[in-house]
Parts: structure tokens; C-alpha cells; sequence
């Protein structure tokens, strides 16, 4: 917005403010005043912000829920939106791929952040054939991956955000045990611990409609679902109304485009997820949002084109 030649207003997460005002404190030591705001508070805030009349752009990342709350409070005054909406990622891994090379690369696409990153793989689909040795690598990996408070340097990974969030994850683990899915790491949270740390989580032998699955689990638990057909694949991958990023595993990168080009999702990486780069536009499908950010077409969002014709 800034390189673009706005003023800006910054509303952070209510539940992660202090981050964002240390940053915008740093940030307003070098620009001239009034260029940036920031202002904290909950969704009544974001509401009033959405419907200002001297508010001309939003850019907002959040659920989908929250979303149609600001294309509802902006619609009086037609204001442009940028949203990055709610995901809930796919990645399928071609019967070529091999296991072991793919491991580390899929958990990272999985667990980074502790799985809190919207365009995180939280659901991965892996062939019959190559199914339980995917299962047993990437356990390998999760099994070795430490996690704990982040002032100790040995620790990759850290708690989840809140308590909301930690109930989430754990009753969607617990409602995938019960029914019959099996968990291959975690699942088991020390009471006992401060701070809502829920171990990295690998559930198998998982139905495609398990609410696992099927919602957004945001947080540190992976369902590995299996399948039989590169159309049964797709088609599982593009079961849900969300479309953010997707990803593909093959070393065949001409048979891994084929299958991105037919699944329903922003960005579809190869042999990686959920490596944005700034130089990269980025955008979601269907419920998951609509315009870009990043790269050149995501600059040309933060301005109004005005023809001069004459």
C-alpha cells in the first residue's frame, strides 16, 4: 500500500496485536506522521473501519466467515477488497514420487508455524502403492522435529495461538479416533504442560468426510487420506467450497502440471507448499477469496487506473 502511494490503517488480530504495533512504532520512526495508523480492537472495530467512508481499499486475511462480514459493512460505500479468505489445502502425491525424498518437504508444508498459516497442507492424498511408505517417512520426520518455547533455540515448533484454537485441533483428533482412524504420531497433548503446545499429529486410514478433513483444521494434525485414481485424487482435492493453495509431489513435473492445471486452488505448488514469494501474485478461488497480493498484479491492486483520454 505505502509503495503504492496510500496512507494506510493497520488493524491487527485481536489475538495477536502486539507483534503488529511494535512493527507499525518501528516503521513510523522513518515515515512522515499520518502516513501510518494503526488502530487494535475487536470485530466491531474492523466493522466501522470497513464502512468509513474515507476508506477506499481492504485488504484483509481471515476466515471466510469474516470476509462476508466486510463485503457486507463496505458495500455502501463500493469499496475494492483484496480478501484472503479461509483455506484448507490439498496436496497429492503422484504414485512416482519417492518417500523419502518428499518427507521433510510435505511436513514442512504441513507444520510450519505449527500448521497456524493459511496456506498450510491440512490434507494430503497419497496413492495406494506408495501410501504406508509416505505414512512411515513422514512419521520419521514429524518424530524428530522438537517442539517447545521458542527461547530455546533446539525448538522447531511452538504452542498454537490460543485455548479456542488448541480445542479445536484436539477434538477433531479426538473425533477421528473415535472413528476409527488411526493415529500414526501425537494425538496425546500433556495436560500437565503450560501453554497450549498439541504435538505434531499424523492421522491415517482416514475417510475423505471426516470433519479432519473436511474443516479447517488450523493447527499442528495431518489426515493422510488414501486413493486409487488421479481423477479420484482431483476430485477429493476439489470436494470443498475453498480453494487457496494446493500442491503437487511427482519427479515428473510434466504429469504433476497436468494434474495442478485441474485442481480448483489459487496457487498450486510442485513439489513444494506454501512457498509464497513476494515477487509472486497470490490469491485464492472460490470461497477462499478474491484479488491478489504480491507481485507486480498485486501492486496494481492498491491503485485506481484513471484513463486520460484525449
Amino acid at each position: 500500500a505505502l509503495r503504492m502511494g496510500n496512507t494506510a490503517v493497520v488493524k491487527p488480530s485481536k489475538m495477536t496485536p502486539l507483534s503488529v504495533l511494535a512493527l507499525i512504532k518501528v516503521l513510523n520512526e522513518e515515515l512522515p506522521e499520518g502516513v501510518l495508523t494503526v488502530i487494535s480492537g475487536d470485530r466491531e472495530v474492523g466493522a466501522r473501519l470497513a464502512e468509513h467512508p474515507a476508506i477506499g481499499k481492504i485488504m484483509f486475511t481471515g476466515s471466510t466467515a469474516a470476509g462476508r462480514a466486510i463485503i457486507k459493512s463496505s458495500a455502501d460505500t463500493v469499496k475494492r477488497l483484496t480478501l484472503e479468505l479461509g483455506g484448507n489445502d490439498a496436496g497429492i502425491v503422484l504414485p512416482d514420487a519417492d518417500p523419502k525424498a518428499i518427507a521433510e518437504g510435505l511436513f514442512w508444508g504441513a507444520f510450519i508455524n505449527t500448521g497456524q498459516t493459511c496456506a498450510a497442507l491440512k490434507r494430503l492424498y497419497v496413492h495406494d502403492d506408495i501410501y504406508d511408505a509416505v505414512c512411515d517417512e513422514l512419521t520419521a520426520v514429524a518424530a524428530a522435529m522438537p517442539m517447545g518455547v521458542g527461547l530455546d533455540e533446539n525448538n522447531v515448533l511452538g504452542p498454537l495461538q490460543n485455548k479456542a484454537q488448541y480445542d479445536i485441533v484436539a477434538n477433531l483428533v479426538e473425533a477421528a479416533r473415535d472413528s476409527g482412524a488411526r493415529i500414526l504420531l501425537g494425538g496425546n497433548p500433556d495436560p500437565g504442560q503450560p501453554g497450549y503446545f498439541y504435538p505434531a499429529t499424523l492421522v491415517a486410514d482416514i475417510d475423505n468426510n471426516n470433519p479432519l478433513v473436511a474443516e479447517e483444521q488450523f493447527g499442528p494434525a495431518l489426515p493422510i487420506i488414501r486413493y486409487s485414481t488421479i481423477d479420484q485424487a482431483i476430485e477429493y482435492a476439489n470436494a470443498l467450497d475453498v480453494g487457496l493453495g494446493a500442491s503437487v509431489w511427482s519427479p515428473d513435473l510434466t504429469a504433476a502440471r497436468e494434474v495442478a492445471a485441474r485442481i480448483e486452488a489459487g496457487t498450486v505448488w510442485i513439489n513444494k507448499h506454501g512457498a509464497v514469494d513476494p515477487r509472486v501474485p497470490f490469491g485464492g478461488a472460490k470461497q477462499s477469496g478474491y484479488g491478489l497480493e504480491f507481485g507486480v498484479e498485486g501492486l496494481k491492486h492498491l491503485g485506481v487506473p484513471q484513463i486520460i483520454n484525449g
